[in-house]
């Protein structure tokens, strides 16, 4: 099919999209990669009236560290996040997370603020982001604000920018030198989407857990913590894992469809999370 008709705009900078957004309001998208909003587009699942390309703005394709954070820009690519050098020496997790969304050309055209400000279920990143504790960081008309990665996720594909707003960073701590982190998911053949996917950071006290996050995807209509694994296995060792794991699903709505039913899922969750924190926990030292 082809889209609805709709006008065209280029934006030359952050302030002359933010006016954009502001002059057309609910009749606007933004397009970054558009591996997301064209297809939708093409179904007319979305009909914007206008489109507002930024993807020519400069500054939000960097990634840097700034003081005690490794900031990306919204619009870095999954291959930049995959390639940069400070991404890899510092948040490895997350490099490793982006080299196994979708396929080659996803990664060279699809970026870290569309795929975040998307919020489908079955997107890698969320789950690295919550894992990760990362700050996100909009930007409108009447200024600046931070979101933490924790409130970012609202429902599905729904999340807590607001009207008016672009997502412009994404601002993460390092890593914690002697902390271990993993991303691995259950790979849908087709698409490369999680049907489940969890990301796990750890540090070790002695042969025990010291602090656990855990960040996952693909299991419920937006990524979450798995709060109740943390719980579990603080100040356990290495033999608790199997049994904290058994909580991943808990309290949780978990989807079905065609791909994988709720209790496939379900299960899924409870032993890619094992997985993820074994291997974190490998990789950590204490």
């Amino acid at each position: 099919m082809y889209p609805a008709s709709f006008e065209y705009h280029r934006a030359a900078s952050i302030k002359d999209a933010l006016s954009m957004l502001k002059q057309f309001g609910d009749e606007a998208k933004l397009l970054a990669g558009g591996h997301s909003l064209i297809p939708m587009m093409k179904l007319r699942l979305a009909q914007p009236a206008h489109l507002i390309d930024i993807g020519s703005i400069k500054d939000l394709s960097m990634i840097r560290e700034d003081g005690a954070v490794i900031d990306i820009g919204g619009l870095a690519t999954h291959a930049d996040v995959e390639s940069s050098t400070a991404v890899k020496q510092k948040l490895a997790m997350l490099s490793e997370c982006a080299a196994l969304i979708g396929d080659v050309q996803v990664r060279n055209r699809g970026t870290i603020g569309g795929s975040l400000a998307h919020a489908d279920p079955a997107a890698d990143y969320p789950a690295a982001i919550l894992a990760l504790e990362a700050e996100i960081k909009v930007e409108s008309e009447s200024g600046a604000r931070t979101i933490k990665g924790e409130d970012l996720f609202v429902d599905l594909m729904t999340t807590s920018i607001r009207s008016g707003e672009i997502l412009t960073h994404v601002r993460i701590a390092p890593i914690p030198a002697g902390a271990g982190a993993a991303y691995l998911k259950y790979r849908q053949p087709a698409s490369g989407f999680a049907t489940v996917g969890v990301a796990a950071v750890v540090t070790m006290k002695g042969n025990n857990f010291d602090k656990v996050r855990l960040g996952v995807t693909g299991l419920a209509a937006k990524a979450f913590r798995a709060k109740a694994v943390e719980s579990a296995l603080s100040g356990k060792g290495r033999d608790a894992i199997a049994s904290a794991a058994s909580h991943a699903a808990d309290g949780i709505d978990a989807m079905s469809d065609i791909h994988a039913s709720a209790e496939f899922r379900a299960e899924l969750a409870r032993v890619y999370t094992a997985r993820a924190i074994e291997l974190a926990a490998s990789r950590a030292k204490s």
